[in-house]
């Protein structure tokens, strides 16, 4: 193994030992404290142009299964960072080790790090921009501003998709970096599905029902997809939307957005229904929120965050219109929220 060393904006730098592809890269340095689920959130979108810290200890036992368990056609995180890459894996289902994957999509990885101080350091500085330097590799990786680079447009489908020709009722789905379990959701409940890019006008199609999906990075730089919402808010069709979509739907309303500390990553958020008690473990991916106080008359909060009262799902009072900023198709994690479909369904 090569050494490796991640440095962060501050000048803070960790050493380790590279087990991925040898080549230097730069990214938003996050983390997520999920203890399983490592192949879903690194082909998961929403984690383009970040460089992702796992804080279980122990990554790769259980190795890599073959791609129609992913949630995209291949790995979108930056480069990964673990405490203890182990090099052997027993799993039924598994197909290759972590490592041998991370080096067929040349994705960075460092083993050997102190990941208990790195995360400490985020969750008191906020995530910062990062980049990893492998022994002998001479080319310079980039910093960009993470906030600045438009990632949903490099995630999107290029093309209209159909899923479920014929099948029922028609949904819209917005792919802004969407999880392939949210399609796999749709498709069990049998309707059809009309997948569009991000910047696509979805207003010129006949369907009964919008979902905007998860995406990576700042809503801000998706004011074409927040258009094409407001025009949709036209009509009375009942709109759904997840983790993005819960951002660009508030935006579309006029409420604004803020970008959290360090984000919700991980698969144990527990997360209220506002106005009950009724409690759900949630998996997140986001790093940034609603700003519930900027809510209009119409609108209100639906769930919000145990941890940190942050805004986690907003509902029209009137309109069959809704958005969480949770993943209630998980993938991984819990899987407690899935009704959500079923309650988007109904409306149709």
């Amino acid at each position: 193994m090569r050494k490796a060393t991640l440095i962060l904006d501050d000048g803070t730098r960790f050493c380790g030992y590279s087990f991925g592809a040898n080549k230097n890269i730069g990214g938003e340095v996050v983390f997520n404290t999920a203890m399983t689920g490592y192949t879903e959130s690194l082909t998961d979108p929403s984690y383009a142009g970040q460089i992702m810290v796992l804080t279980y200890p122990l990554v790769g036992n259980y190795g890599v299964p073959a791609s129609d368990s992913w949630e995209s056609e291949q790995i979108h995180a930056e480069a990964l960072i673990v405490s203890d890459y182990s090099e052997e894996f027993s799993h039924w289902n598994a197909k290759e080790s972590l490592g041998d994957w991370l080096k067929r999509e040349q994705r960075p990885a460092i083993t050997g790090i102190d990941t208990r101080a790195l995360t400490k350091l985020l969750r008191e500085r906020g995530v910062m921009m990062g980049r990893i330097e492998i022994e002998g590799i001479k080319d310079t990786p980039m910093c960009l501003d993470y906030g600045g680079i438009n990632y949903v447009e490099s995630v999107s489908c290029q093309d209209i998709i159909r899923y479920n020709e014929g099948a029922g009722k028609r949904i819209v789905l917005v792919d802004c970096g969407a999880k392939f379990n949210i399609i796999r959701c749709l498709v069990r409940r049998g309707v059809e599905i009309i997948r569009v890019p991000w910047n696509y006008d979805f207003n010129e199609l006949e369907y009964d029902g919008l979902l905007i999906s998860n995406g990576p990075g700042n809503p801000e730089n998706c004011q074409i997809t927040v258009d094409n919402i407001r025009r949709a808010m036209l009509n009375n069709k009942p709109i759904f939307g997840i983790c993005m979509g819960n951002q660009l739907l508030a935006k579309a309303s006029g409420a604004t957005i803020y970008k959290l500390k360090y984000g919700h990553r991980s698969h144990n958020q527990p997360v209220r229904m506002v106005g009950s008690k009724r409690c759900f473990v949630t998996s997140q991916n986001h790093g940034y929120a609603v700003d519930s106080t900027t809510l209009s008359n119409e609108w209100q909060p639906l769930f919000e965050n145990m941890n940190d009262g942050s805004n986690e799902g907003i509902r029209h009072r009137s309109k069959p219109w809704f958005s969480v900023q949770f993943h209630p198709e998980a993938a991984a994690g819990p899987t407690d929220t899935e009704f959500l479909f079923d309650e988007f369904i109904k409306l149709l």
